[in-house]
This record gives structure tokens, sequence and C-alpha cells, in this order.
């Protein structure tokens, strides 16, 4: 496993200064408080377990659309995969281990908003902000869903979606607001193909094995990521055409949208493709929890 957060935040926060007779003052004992508490063995392992939690979450949702693209049935989304998973054999406690995981790597990308981006000034201060947040927010989400279902309950995020998207279409702001975040779908779709194409995301990664095995961590990243953008540039192209025809039917999530690609000419062919795609993230995704840089 990399070296732990410590050590690799070794250079790259600095300490509070002291005042008052070298006492430090109650926001720089908050701070280091707070430091030391992300920084620690155990806060890591539970932060690297976020990503086994996204990656088995990915994994399933690619095996579920590859069912789909040989005739099955089933949602090929957030909902679906858990839903599989919380009906499996150990599925309780596998739903438990990953709500942990999610919610300690949310917190650790909150941590960085803050703790992350001392030395930093300008653009690259505001993109380390954005970027923490944003993955904040999303392990926050996911983790929120798999307690949901560790608690017993259940959701539809299709029906979820066309009913968020009904409510803001009613309304001119409303539709402005979605179709604004139709648009920034695309645009993170397109951020993940060109990450997967320029393999950007090995900056991330520390010490991969050498020879074949640190190849084929490489190569299932960029599938992976390859894969997951293009299923999030159909969803958000989705969402355009939803919100500027005023059909809330169309908005319907990734399920809707990895299920429109099925009707398409070779759409067999090409949910297949993404759905291998998927689940080659969902393998990498675990796999990036050992080499994951914290």
């Amino acid at each position: 496993m990399a070296s732990g957060m410590a050590s690799n935040k070794q250079n790259k926060h600095d300490r509070h200064g002291r005042t008052d007779g070298g006492r430090r003052d109650a926001g720089g004992k908050a701070t280091d408080a707070a430091e030391e508490a992300v920084n620690s063995k155990g806060f890591e392992l539970a932060a690297r377990a976020g990503y086994v939690a996204a990656g088995v979450l990915h994994f399933m949702i690619g095996l579920i659309a590859l069912g789909i693209a040989r005739g099955g049935s089933g949602s090929a989304d957030q909902s679906g995969a858990i839903g599989q998973l919380a009906g499996s054999p150990g599925g309780t406690a596998l739903l438990w281990f990953c709500f942990i995981g999610c919610v300690a790597l949310a917190l650790f990308q909150l941590s960085e908003v803050f703790l992350g981006v001392r030395g930093r000034s300008g653009r690259d201060r505001l993109k380390a902000r954005l970027k923490s947040g944003g993955q904040a927010v999303a392990y926050g989400v996911i983790g929120a869903a798999f307690g949901q279902y560790a608690l017993g309950g259940s959701s539809n995020s299709s029906s979820s979606s066309r009913s968020l998207s009904a409510t803001l279409m009613s309304n001119p702001a409303g539709a402005a607001l979605l179709l604004a975040i139709g648009v920034g779908i695309l645009v993170v779709g397109g951020y993940f193909v060109y990450s997967g194409a320029t393999r950007r995301f090995r900056r991330e990664l520390s010490s991969l094995p050498a020879g074949g095995p640190g190849t084929a961590v490489v190569v299932l990243g960029t599938v992976g990521y390859i894969a997951k953008g293009f299923a999030l540039g159909v969803l958000g192209v989705l969402v355009v055409v939803a919100t500027v025809t005023n059909n809330p039917e169309q908005s319907s999530g990734l399920d809707g949208a990895l299920k429109t690609l099925r009707e398409q000419p070779f759409g067999v062919w090409l949910l297949g493709a993404v759905a291998l795609g998927l689940m080659a993230y969902g393998v990498f995704m675990t796999i990036r929890s050992k080499y994951q840089r914290l």
C-alpha cells in the first residue's frame, strides 16, 4: 500500500504560527486537530475503502448494462446496482462497508478543500478546491445511497431524475439550471475521456508495479475512464435535449442513457462495449484504492 497520508503530505501543508508567547490560537489548534485526524492510519484505510466502494458500484452498473445489451432487464444505475448488492449473500455487511468508505473519502476530500490548498494561490487554488469539493459531494451522495439501502430502504434513480427534471422545467429559472447541469455533465464526461485517452489519471497514482501488472492497471484505467466519460456524455445530451424539448421523460438518469445506446444503430455492440468499460473502471477503482495518492 502507498505510504500514509501523513508522509504524502509532509511537504504539502504548512503549520500554523504561534501567538501570545508561543500559544496557538483556537483556530490553529482546531485546524491541527483536523489535520491529525485525516492523517491517521485508520482514517486513511477507511478513505481508501471509498475507492473500493466506487469500484464495486461501477462494476455492478456495468454488469447490469451488459445483461441489458444481451436482452436482459434491470436498472443500470446507482439504485439498480446497490439494490442487487443488497439482495446478495452478505449484502448488508458489504453495504455498510461501502457506506463507511464513501463517507470517510467524502470527509477526506472535504478536508482537502481547506487543508489541501496551502501553498497554492489564484487559479490553482480555486481549481483544487472545486475538484476536492466536487468529489466530496459525489462520494457523499454515493455513501448516502449505500446507507439508505443498508438501513432497509430503497430508491429509484430514474424516477427521481424524471421527477426532479419535471420540477425544474416548470419554471424558466429551473429550466436554465437543468440546462446548465446537462452541459456540466457533458463537460465532466469530456474530461473523463480526455483523462483516459491521455492517461492523465496516472498523476494521482504512486508506485505502480513494474512490467505487466502495472501496464494492466493503466490499460484498465484508460478503458474505464473513456467508457465512463462516454456514458456521462450520453447522459448529458439527454438532459440537454429533455430540457430544450420540455420533456422530463427523456431525462431518466444513467439507466435511461445506457438504454438509449441500445436503441441506436449497432446499439447492442455499443452498449456492450460501454458496459465492459464500466466494469473495467470498477476493477481499476478497486486497485486504485491501494495506489491512490492521499
